[in-house]
């Protein structure tokens, strides 16, 4: 059977849950709940596992908080015996319109210190990435208290369907590949 896994970032804590920075976490907990799954704690995060059309998910949330994700993402591939075209890694994104998705077979981090260290650890660009556009709707020197501060309230409202169609995108990689799923997805 095929193992995918789906990384999603974020920090752990109560204090984080809610956060635009931990959309990664939110839709990773999303598709556990809709495949009535849940998390257990093992070494360097949270686990959840769970099968769709002959392929095997292994979702992690990774406990070493945003920025040393890497050793977490690394840790879990060597495990399990994955390969790297077998990754996906859900982050949030400045540089997108709320909601906003984009999926990509490599790239750089463009600023984001979770992607950072991934790409340290692996010492490779080349791993699919599903971001989510969080926007950029902050005033100058406000970045970290907008990235870290919790969704307003038209993003919730949106958010329900928005991680319906997140769910969806992370089934496809996995069953349809990068491409299909970019051409079926990306934009909407």
């Amino acid at each position: 059977m095929k193992k995918f896994l789906i990384v999603g970032l974020g920090n752990p804590g109560l204090d984080y849950k809610e956060t635009r920075h931990n959309i990664g976490f939110k839709i990773l907990d999303s598709l556990a709940e809709k495949e009535d799954i849940s998390f257990t704690t093992e070494k360097l995060g949270e686990i959840a596992q769970f099968r769709f059309k002959g392929r095997s998910f292994i979702l992690l949330k990774p406990n070493t908080f945003m920025n040393l994700s890497g050793k977490a993402v690394n840790y879990w591939l060597q495990k399990e015996k994955i390969g790297l075209e077998n990754l996906l890694v859900v982050t949030d994104d400045l540089n997108l319109e709320f909601g906003t998705i984009r999926l990509k077979g490599k790239g750089s981090d463009g600023g984001h210190n979770g992607l950072k260290d991934i790409q340290a650890q692996l010492g490779t660009t080349k791993y699919s990435r599903f971001r989510f556009g969080i926007s950029a709707n902050y005033s100058k020197g406000k970045q970290i208290d907008y990235v870290l501060g919790e969704w307003g309230e038209d993003e919730r409202s949106e958010l329900p369907e928005r991680l319906e169609k997140s769910s969806e995108l992370i089934k496809s990689f996995a069953t349809a590949g990068l491409a299909n799923t970019m051409n079926t997805f990306n934009g909407k």
